[in-house]
C-alpha cells in the first residue's frame, strides 16, 4: 500500500511534502513491532497515525485501546493501565484487568505519554523491556504481548533535562520518532482541508454551499492555527452552522477567528493597500531615520568646530539645531541638555592644529538585516538558555525556521 492508498484509506487530506514523509514511515514501521513516539502539537492528528500503524501491522486482528495519559487522575493511572487486587485500595471492591491485559496481542496507544507520573514510567518501562507487569496490590508477575505506540505535543528531551522523564523510557520510546507537521507548516493543505470541512458540515446541516474569495483563502494560508487541524474544522463548523453569506471575503472569515489570537492573526494580504507597513517594516524605518537624523547631527556640530568663532555661521546652524530638536526625541539619560540654547559647542585652542578625522571618527553602525538577525537569534536562545523551543516562540517564528537559521548563520 502507497502513501496515496494510505490517504484514501483514512481520509487523509493534503499533500505537503512533510505529511507525506510522516505517512512513508508510519508505512515503514507498521510492519515490524518496535515502539513508536509520535511527536506534533495538539490537534495536528497523532491519533490517526497510531491507527494507521495498527492497521498496516500484523496485530491488525487483534484489539486497539487509545488511552489519555493526561485524562486519569494520578492515584488511579497505575489501576487504569496495570489492574489491581480486591482490596488493594480503598474502593477496590473487585480485581479488575488493566489495559495491558486486556489488550494482549494487540496494540495500546499511550497519548500525553509525557504526562505520567515517574512511578508509572518506570512500570512502563519494565513492560517494554521485558513484557512483565504486576497488579496494583499483586505480587504476581504477569506477562503480557502488547504493541506500546505513544505521542505527546510536548518536548519529550526538555522533560528529560527537567527531570520529570525518565530517560531510558524516553529512549525506548522513542526507536522510531515520528513527527506529524503542525498545520502552519503545510499551508499548502489549508485551502483543501478548509473545502473538504466546509463540503462535509453543508451536506450534514443541510446548509448552502459555501465560496472563499482570494482575500479569503489568503487569511485561512496566513493563520497561525494554534489548535491545528482540529481548530481549522471548528471554524469550518461554524461557518457551515451560523455564516449567512455564502460568499465569504477575508472580513467575514475574521469574524470567526478568535481575537485573543493577536500577533497570530493573518499577515498583509496581496489585496491590501502599498502604503501599509508590517511590525518589522516600521521598525526598519524608525531605525533608518534615527540613523539620519545622528548623521546630520555629527556633521552640524563637525561644521561648527571647522568654522571657529564665525558668528554668522553659529547663528545660521543654531536654527538648524532647533530644527533637529523638533523632528527628533532626546533620551532622557543622555548627556545631550534638552534646551537646543544650553548645547555648548567646544571649540579647539587657536593655538594648536586641529584635525577632524583625528578628533571625531563617525563609527557606522552595521544595518546588516543577517547581522540583525544573528543578533537577535543570539539573545532569545541566550534569554531561554538554548532552548530553541521557547527561543522560536520569542521570535515569532517555528522551531523547524529556527533550527534552519542557526544553520545558516552558524550560531
Amino acid at each position: 500500500m502507497d502513501v496515496q492508498d494510505i490517504k484514501n484509506r483514512f481520509g487523509i487530506i493534503g499533500n505537503s511534502p512533510l505529511l507525506n514523509r510522516a505517512i512513508d514511515i508510519a508505512r515503514q514501521v507498521a510492519p515490524t513491532d518496535i515502539s513508536v513516539l509520535i511527536t506534533g502539537e495538539s490537534g495536528s492528528g497523532k491519533e490517526v497515525f497510531s491507527h494507521i500503524i495498527h492497521s498496516l501491522s500484523a496485530r491488525k486482528h487483534g484489539p486497539f485501546i487509545a488511552v489519555n495519559c493526561g485524562a486519569i487522575p494520578e492515584g488511579t493511572i497505575d489501576s487504569e493501565l496495570f489492574g489491581h487486587e480486591k482490596g488493594s485500595f480503598t474502593g477496590a471492591h473487585d480485581a479488575r484487568k488493566g489495559y495491558f491485559e486486556v489488550v494482549d496481542g494487540g496494540t495500546i496507544f499511550l497519548d500525553e505519554v509525557a504526562e505520567l507520573p515517574i512511578g508509572t514510567q518506570a512500570r512502563l518501562l519494565r513492560v517494554l523491556e521485558t513484557g512483565e507487569y504486576i497488579r496494583v496490590g499483586s505480587s504476581k508477575v504477569q506477562k503480557t504481548n502488547v504493541r506500546v505506540i505513544a505521542a505527546t505535543n510536548k518536548d519529550v528531551f526538555d522533560a528529560v533535562s527537567a527531570g520529570k522523564f525518565r530517560e531510558d523510557l524516553y529512549y525506548r520510546l522513542n526507536t522510531v520518532p515520528l513527527k506529524i507537521p503542525a498545520l502552519r507548516e503545510r499551508k499548502e493543505d489549508i485551502n483543501l482541508l478548509f473545502r473538504k470541512f466546509v463540503a462535509d458540515f453543508t451536506d450534514k446541516y443541510r446548509s448552502p454551499t459555501v465560496q472563499l474569495d482570494q482575500s479569503a483563502q489568503q487569511v485561512l494560508m496566513h493563520y497561525n492555527w494554534p489548535g491545528n487541524v482540529r481548530q481549522l474544522k471548528n471554524i469550518a463548523e461554524q461557518i457551515a452552522v451560523l455564516e449567512k453569506e455564502r460568499n465569504l471575503t477575508a472580513e467575514h472569515l475574521q469574524n470567526y477567528i478568535p481575537k485573543e489570537a493577536g500577533n497570530t492573526l493573518p499577515m498583509r494580504i496581496q489585496n491590501q493597500n502599498k502604503d501599509d507597513f508590517s511590525e518589522r517594516d516600521i521598525l526598519y524605518k524608525v531605525l533608518f531615520d534615527m540613523k539620519k537624523d545622528m548623521t546630520d547631527l555629527k556633521k552640524l556640530v563637525a561644521e561648527i568646530i571647522q568654522n571657529g568663532g564665525n558668528t554668522s555661521s553659529i547663528q545660521s546652524n543654531q536654527n538648524v539645531i532647533n530644527q533637529l530638536y523638533r523632528d527628533i526625541e532626546i533620551p532622557s539619560d543622555s548627556n545631550i541638555p534638552s534646551d537646543p540654547h544650553q548645547l555648548v559647542i567646544h571649540q579647539p585652542n587657536n593655538d594648536k592644529s586641529f584635525d577632524m578625522m583625528d578628533e571625531a571618527e563617525e563609527v557606522e553602525e552595521s544595518l546588516s538585516l543577517i547581522d540583525k538577525e544573528s543578533d537577535l537569534i543570539k539573545k532569545a536562545l541566550k534569554k531561554h538558555k538554548g532552548k530553541r523551543k521557547l527561543a522560536a516562540h520569542e521570535l515569532g517564528i517555528s522551531e523547524r525556521t529556527l533550527y534552519r537559521k542557526i544553520k545558516e548563520l552558524e550560531l
